[in-house]
């Protein structure tokens, strides 16, 4: 074992150097401490972002935990079917033209909405609400303008999505919306992506062949035929003058009723439909999968969606499709149903084959792997089998808001001045370095609270400030447990010097160990708790953590360099290290530095000797009184 280096004594006044130098450049961690919060304050004023994310308990708006559970006649939560709830939740909140708004999953079967400047209950009522995905007969189709008319429909006209057995090319690539064919009853459907062949509308989806016609286009006779009158007429009328590039051009589709007429949009807001009443509930759809287009057994490179209905499903699809195809062979309609999840048409495929009366159906077209995905994934968790309660909701007023953070920013700020009071009566000199420890910890946790929102999606709420104001504790926690090892070792007679190093090294165990326990206790929280919870964990956690490396690269290299000055080595009265007043030996000390050092082993010895003689004397008054 090589033998471990030690550094002897110096000649001149400083005295005695620690081991393995760990104080001799008390510069570089100063160094790479203002680096780094250079670093951190020049990111802020480069992005312009210099304050951070406010919650809604303290910005104001409106604040709801849903909790799931399984719908009637299930007893457990498919997987994965919170996580698309989390996503349906975040476009509903998207189309009320909401910015900023966070929707996360909490937990195995809770979601979180915040919506920052909306105090709404129906908002939270809506955007709970269990999603709807219906198949519904496409009436009219056409590309959408932001001041779109509506294409004359009359009887006897085209239909703009009809398809005919005269066929011709669409300019351009396919709609998004996929058209269907469809096989003999009880085979696998195969589907084609057709283009709008009144507009020669790009699909970015996929591309096909468009057929046109000059059929006429009749309205079908769809199940729930018996809708008011007046729910069509007002489609009509909002079909004509729809905009799809708005936010909220589907909502009124999203809150009607399966027996309604509704005009809408596609996901991709390129296309606007003119819809019947429901003719299928996507509750029907017994599974869909993304699976690849296989030709004779070989893997074509192409994607499809493979569907399956259950009884009722079954039942209810075959009788569409046979509404649909009749329709198409008769070129008296487009035959095309519209797969709308919460309003939006996520795909309308046109049933030119046949009908699909076996309970199995394939869509394909010219997609992707991921189209698939994602419409397969629409179709098993677009009605949801779930069911949402608002487990808490809260709804702050921008006013009530600003007055708890005001509250928040004051409790700090007390906090802060006690701390500051009790440092500067009790350590004196060494205060100065206490409070310059947690001003650099409060511009570290600030700058970091304000970089870890773009970054992350962190928002600062009125927990967080709580978690914040803990910190102060915690930060002040280790400097007294540094500033009292530090005193201890000067009470048995050591230099500043040689105190600093010695006192560190037993210091920094008990520093780490607290932290690590305060984290720990941090991160359990953390992952175990849901809602404002959170946010007190995380800032308790990133503060604890922040406190490591300012007592590290701060608070110590600073009491190094102190250590050398003659107010703090020489043991001042007021510099909170005078041997006096704690008790010590001043004999080792000077104001100068110059006196000579009486070491430890040689107080102790004095001491010894001082009780021998004290022993003696007493043995020998007691001989003298005998």
């Amino acid at each position: 074992m090589a033998a471990r280096k030690t550094r002897g004594r110096r000649s001149g006044p400083r005295g005695w150097v620690a081991r393995g130098g760990s104080g001799q450049r008390p510069a570089l961690p100063l160094a790479f401490l203002a680096g780094l919060i250079v670093v951190l304050y020049g990111v802020m004023f480069g992005i312009g972002n210099l304050t951070p994310r406010l919650a809604i308990d303290l910005a104001g708006g409106t604040s709801a935990i849903y909790t799931a559970s399984p719908a009637p006649g299930t007893h457990s939560i498919p997987a994965g079917a919170v996580g698309e709830a989390v996503t349906i939740m975040q476009e509903r909140v998207n189309a009320f033209g909401v910015s900023e708004a966070q929707v996360s999953q909490q937990g195995s079967n809770t979601i979180q909405v915040e919506i920052p400047g909306h105090n709404s209950q129906d908002l939270v009522n809506q955007i709970g609400s269990t999603a709807r995905l219906y198949f519904r007969p496409v009436l009219q189709e056409a590309a959408a303008t932001p001041s779109s008319t509506p294409s004359p429909s009359a009887p006897g006209s085209a239909s703009p999505s009809a398809s005919s057995s005269a066929t011709a090319k669409a300019s351009g690539s396919a709609s998004p919306s996929a058209s269907a064919s469809a096989k003999a009853s009880g085979q696998a459907e195969s589907m084609q992506k057709l283009s709008d062949a009144a507009s020669g509308a790009a699909s970015p989806a996929a591309s096909g062949s468009a057929a046109a016609s000059g059929a006429a286009s009749a309205t079908p006779s769809p199940t729930g035929a018996a809708a008011a009158p007046a729910s069509e007429t007002a489609a009509e009328a909002a079909y004509a003058s729809i905009n799809c590039s708005s936010t909220t051009a589907t909502k009124a589709a999203s809150l009607a009723l399966p027996t309604d007429y509704i005009a809408t949009c596609d996901a991709t807001k390129q296309i606007k439909y003119l819809l019947g009443p429901s003719q299928v509930s996507g509750t029907d759809v017994k599974s869909a999968q993304s699976v690849p287009v296989t030709a004779n057994g070989t893997v074509t490179g192409g994607w499809q969606v493979v569907l399956n209905f259950n009884a009722k499903g079954t039942k209810d699809f075959a009788t569409a499709t046979q509404q649909l195809y009749s329709q198409y062979s008769s070129q008296s309609g487009s035959g095309q149903f519209a797969i709308v999840l919460d309003g939006v048409v996520q795909s309308a495929p046109a049933v030119n084959q046949g009908p699909i009366t076996g309970g199995q159906a394939q869509i394909t077209g010219q997609f992707t792997q991921a189209q698939t995905d994602e419409l397969a994934t629409v179709l098993n968790y677009g009605a949801l089998p779930l069911q949402f309660s608002v487990s808490q909701v809260s709804i702050v007023s921008p006013t009530l808001g600003g007055d708890a953070l005001a509250g928040g920013l004051i409790a700090g700020a007390i906090g802060l001045a006690l701390v500051f009071l009790y440092v500067v009566l009790y350590y004196r000199g060494l205060s100065a370095v206490a409070i310059s420890s947690l001003i650099i910890a409060a511009l570290v946790t600030y700058a970091s609270a304000v970089l870890l929102g773009p970054l992350m999606g962190f928002t600062l709420s009125l927990a967080g400030v709580a978690g914040l104001i803990v910190a102060i504790g915690i930060t002040a926690d280790s400097f007294v447990v540094f500033f009292e090892r530090l005193r201890d070792e000067v009470r048995e007679g050591r230099t500043l010097r040689t105190a600093v190093e010695h006192g560190w090294t037993r210091a920094r165990r008990t520093i780490v160990a607290s932290d690590f326990v305060s984290f720990l206790a941090a991160a359990v929280l953390y992952l175990m708790s849901i809602g404002s919870v959170k946010g007190f964990a995380f800032t308790l956690g990133l503060t604890t953590v922040i406190d490591i490396l300012v007592v590290f690269t701060f608070t110590k290299p600073l009491i190094t360099i102190l250590g050398r000055t003659e107010f703090f080595g020489g043991g001042h009265p007021w510099s909170g290290l005078d041997p006096d007043r704690l008790g010590g030996k001043r004999s080792g000390w000077s104001g100068s530095g110059s006196a000579k050092r009486v070491t430890i082993a040689e107080r102790r010895r004095a001491e010894q000797a001082a009780a021998a003689g004290e022993q003696a004397n007493s043995d020998e008054t007691k001989r003298v009184e005998a």
